[in-house]
């Protein structure tokens, strides 16, 4: 049917049977009998037909909206098919926010140039949003889905929660057995440029919002583990942020029993954001690939 299709969107393109052959270098009854087998599979008259002029129907403009997206995403898949056999090249611009850049990105860069030595990449580490287009950065690491509908998401991760402090400061300072407990403590804080913050308790069908303050806060996770660690207050953070900190004692566990997040209803999930069609380039294809096995590698220990 792929065939018709292409010869039905030629038509419309050219306005009628025979400057429809000519490009396709077919006679117009050939084009003519092509409408027709198509139009008799899809049960629907495309075409008002005269001897003056070829319009669409309403079913014609319905099925052209579809029909171009199916051919040039059917395109796009067959160079990326051809593209597979291609050994990744070229410059890879990557823009990951600070903690998960320095933690699941940056250790495992000498395996990947070492597997596509072709492939070179330029990395920033940075909190802020970036507009890939007007930056030029091929793939984004972020927490989210991206607002623009034009750019597309691989999810990485899911991006639990925990809260913990260093036993240092939970002896001097008491464990906190209820969430309401949380406010009398000093807590460190991730900035979301708000006013006040919340840190927000769900166990079962209890739902719990409580207030939180804190004499450090900071647009990166990195200085608030190093914080906890010294056993300057309480931290809620992500878990693939604690597990060396956790497997080692430094930090333990803060009320367990709860599920504890920064935002009400999500923890968030991490996404690779890139641009362009959904066949990406090979080295970035292959940069994502990579990306999504070590991380659930990681996974596996969280």
């Amino acid at each position: 049917m792929l065939d018709l299709v292409r010869v039905f969107i030629q038509v419309v393109d050219s306005g009628s049977f025979s400057k429809a052959g000519q490009t396709l270098n077919m006679a117009p009854s050939s084009v003519a009998r092509n409408i027709d087998n198509l139009e008799r599979q899809l049960n629907v008259t495309l075409f008002k037909r005269s001897t003056r002029q070829l319009l669409l129907t309403e079913e014609g403009q319905y099925f052209l909206a579809g029909a171009t997206k199916v051919v040039e995403e059917t395109d796009q898949l067959v160079l990326s098919m051809n593209a597979l056999n291609d050994e990744p090249r070229g410059t890879l611009r990557i823009s990951v926010f600070e903690s998960f850049g320095n933690l699941c990105v940056c250790p495992y860069l000498p395996e990947f140039l070492a597997r596509y030595p072709q492939v070179k990449v330029e990395i920033e580490l940075d909190n802020k949003l970036v507009d890939l287009n007007a930056e030029n950065i091929d793939v984004a690491i972020r927490i989210g889905r991206p607002v623009d509908s034009s750019l597309n998401a691989r999810k990485l991760m899911t991006n639990h929660t925990l809260l913990c402090a260093a036993p240092a400061y939970l002896t001097r300072y008491g464990t906190p057995q209820q969430p309401e407990e949380v406010s009398d403590h000093n807590c460190l804080l991730l900035n979301h440029d708000r006013q006040r913050s919340y840190w927000h308790f769900s166990q079962k069908k209890q739902h719990k919002k409580i207030p939180v303050q804190g004499n450090l806060t900071s647009k990166g996770g990195s200085p608030l583990l190093s914080a906890a660690e010294g056993g300057a207050g309480l931290l809620l953070l992500t878990s693939w942020m604690l597990t060396d900190s956790l497997k080692e004692g430094r930090l333990v566990p803060v009320l367990p029993q709860w599920q504890v997040m920064q935002h009400e209803h999500t923890s968030g999930e991490i996404y690779a954001i890139y641009r362009g069609g959904k066949y990406p380039k090979p080295h970035l294809r292959a940069f994502i690939d990579f990306l999504l096995e070590k991380t659930e590698q990681h996974s596996q220990f969280l």
